[in-house]
């Protein structure tokens, strides 16, 4: 009995928190003549920060996975390899590319033409120059920071680099997307870097196309083909890379 008034109060000091959701449900309740759903102060449930004029979005992780679907939608390829990046890229581009997702911590998504798979970005399970169509995006900013229960490394991002570089195949094509601006830590969340960093630490590979998400609407949505040189004027900003393998 104490629990259920615990309940009770609980939610009543819900409603009472919720001053613009209380007369939208007064109103709903008595507006409703046909009482076909149970309506409970249990399942009272106030979400208070939607009334907005537009719908908002992270910039990041919207772009760069347009960005990353066209990509694939130009290159064709008969697979896919993805290496921890969202798994919206990876779930969506599987309706029509057959995609591996592998990841330290591996996803129950079950789908077709999608398997998820355990992975390392340290020690990928593939031979050398195995790999023909390969993405890693917003990934290697975090290795080594511990965030995601990995190891606590400062170098493992190049680590995972080196091994994105070892089993990418000749001719193939890898996906990259990171953080990009004045390079910075900001631990244990993520490293942001220059995009000279970025070309140096990919020495080997040849870089087929750079494009830019800036941090700040008004500065452009998906800049494809940008400017290297607009990263100098960002803090934060998402930098996307298509590499190939000669």
């Amino acid at each position: 009995m104490k629990s259920l008034f615990k309940k009770i109060a609980k939610k009543i000091i819900n409603i009472v928190q919720s001053p613009f959701i209380l007369p939208d449900y007064l109103k709903y309740y008595s507006k409703d003549k046909n009482h076909r759903f149970k309506k409970s102060i249990f399942d009272f449930y106030p979400q208070i920060k939607d009334k907005t004029v537009d719908t908002g979005f992270d910039r990041h992780y919207v772009y760069h996975t347009a960005w990353a679907a066209r990509i694939l939608a130009e290159t064709k390829p008969l697979k896919h390899i993805d290496i921890s990046s969202s798994l919206y890229f990876g779930a969506i581009s599987s309706a029509f590319v057959p995609v591996e997702f592998y990841d330290y911590r591996p996803a129950d998504l079950k789908l077709s033409n999608f398997e998820s798979k355990k992975g390392d970005l340290n020690h990928l399970p593939f031979a050398d120059n195995y790999v023909n169509s390969l993405s890693c995006m917003h990934t290697i900013e975090h290795i080594g920071l511990g965030r995601y229960g990995d190891t606590i490394d400062p170098d493992g991002d190049i680590k995972a680099i080196n091994e994105l570089k070892r089993v990418l195949a000749k001719d193939g094509n890898l996906i990259f997307v990171t953080p990009v601006g004045s390079p910075n830590i900001e631990f244990n969340a993520h490293r942001i870097y220059s995009y000279e960093q970025i070309i140096s630490l990919f020495e080997g590979l040849e870089l087929k196309e750079f494009s830019l998400i800036p941090e700040k609407s008004e500065n452009g949505g998906l800049i494809r083909n940008a400017n290297p040189d607009l990263v100098k004027k960002e803090k934060y900003a998402c930098g996307c890379f298509l590499f190939t393998k000669k």
